[in-house]
């Protein structure tokens, strides 16, 4: 079995030993001692004038606390689903970003999603408490709660006059990995909502089915889709591309932190028509499988530029027994590409209507009992049936050729009559 390694912000969990070759690489010592002399005078001050007693335990964890915010203010996966696909909470993945609490994307069908949240939304409250300078870890426990249970989120948006306060009652989540539609002519339609264990085999399932009925071209949907096990991302990229191509890699400092991973797929699906939908939500693990898959020349990446959230982190034990969670590599696309911080750029940049500004969330509706139904109203689903068209005929005109095109430089705008 393979270990599970987790993208996004709690991406690689990794034991390093400390010692003297991390010291030997220290080029000014004196230089660092100095600055330790003021670190210790401040600190002596703060225990001796300080309105009240600290003791000095909390003051110097306090101090590493704030080194490692300021080193790393996107480091932290909350509101993490489990590799099960259950936990319970509101439905979202929140990051630090620019040192406010802001919304990755939220989970389909939970609370989160239902109220209204958006990706870029930002949470200045949680129950009437500020969240400024509120560690990402005191977040995730106060938005986790008993199913049932209600809690009061404050958000700002760009385009709106004032913050708005959202009532959300928490549940059981539970994620139901994949979806599948068959979008008719031999063009199918999958949604991944979230790299976990069970994804691999999932996909395997649908797209065995999707075999056996004739599939033809295939539609991978990792819009809103925040990230997960970088194993199941591997596994699911590898299905789409020739064995023994690089699906990922990862650079840092240290050597260790140097990885490869390459496709060692038994069976795949390297020849057929594919589309890629990605957005602001699409987050690491959603990013990586898009980013070899569009390095490779074998899909069309079609959406709006996904959320750049590519770096390694390592947990480091301390002599205390305590922990120290720190980012020491990012992750590259096959090409050199770095994600974080930039994300994937679509082919083919298709915008979704912008809705009008208010100072309420609109709420978004419950999906029809037929999804076709839902997916024929959706713009980019539809742009990138085009596209498969467009392959379908390409390749049917040069034989032999790949089914690959690309067209950065378009940008397709809805109709404004399409909501």
């Amino acid at each position: 079995m393979k270990k599970a390694f987790v993208t996004g912000a709690l991406l690689v969990v990794l034991t390093l030993s400390l010692g003297g070759s991390a010291a030997s690489k220290v080029t000014d010592n004196a230089a660092t001692y100095e600055q330790l002399r003021l670190f210790t005078e401040v600190l002596s001050i703060v225990q001796n004038q300080y309105v009240d007693e600290v003791p000095p335990k909390d003051l110097i964890y306090n101090a590493i606390k704030g080194t490692l915010r300021g080193l790393d203010p996107d480091s932290y996966r909350e509101m993490q689903v489990e590799t099960s696909g259950s936990f319970g909470g509101l439905g979202i993945e929140i990051t630090l970003k620019d040192d406010i609490l802001t919304v990755v994307a939220p989970i389909d069908g939970t609370p989160a999603y239902r109220a209204g949240l958006h990706t870029g939304d930002r949470i200045i409250k949680i129950d009437g408490l500020a969240t400024k300078d509120m560690q990402l870890a005191d977040a995730v426990k106060r938005m986790r709660g008993k199913p049932g249970t209600k809690v009061v989120i404050t958000i700002v948006r760009e385009g709106w006059a004032e913050p708005k306060d959202i009532d959300l009652v928490r549940e059981q989540i539970r994620v139901q990995s994949v979806k599948s539609v068959e979008m008719g002519d031999g063009i199918e339609y999958l949604k991944l909502r979230q790299f976990q264990e069970q994804s691999p085999h999932d996909m395997d399932t649908a797209l065995e089915k999707f075999s056996k009925d004739g599939m033809k071209a295939l539609i991978l949907d990792l819009r809103n889709n925040p990230g997960g096990l970088l194993t199941a991302a591997v596994e699911v990229s590898e299905k789409f591309i020739d064995d023994g191509k690089l699906v990922v890699y990862t650079e840092g400092r240290v050597r260790n932190q140097n990885m490869r991973f390459s496709a060692h797929a038994k069976r795949g699906y390297v020849q057929m028509p594919m589309v890629i939908l990605i957005n602001q939500g699409s987050a690491s693990a959603s990013e990586l499988v898009a980013g070899a898959l569009q390095d490779w020349g074998r899909a069309v990446v079609v959406g709006t530029q996904s959320f750049g959230k590519g770096s390694v982190q390592t947990i480091i034990p301390l002599s205390d027994g305590s922990g120290l969670r720190l980012t020491t590599a990012k992750y590259f696309t096959p090409k050199g590409r770095s994600i974080h911080g930039k994300g994937i750029t679509p082919d083919i940049v298709v915008e979704l209507p912008k809705e009008p500004a208010t100072t309420a969330p609109k709420e978004r509706p419950l999906p029809s009992a037929d999804p076709l139904e839902d997916l024929k109203k959706d713009v980019q689903v539809q742009r990138a049936i085009e596209v498969i068209k467009a392959m379908k005929t390409a390749a049917l005109r040069r034989p032999g050729t790949p089914t690959q095109i690309g067209a950065r430089s378009q940008v397709d705008k809805p109709q404004q009559s399409q909501n």
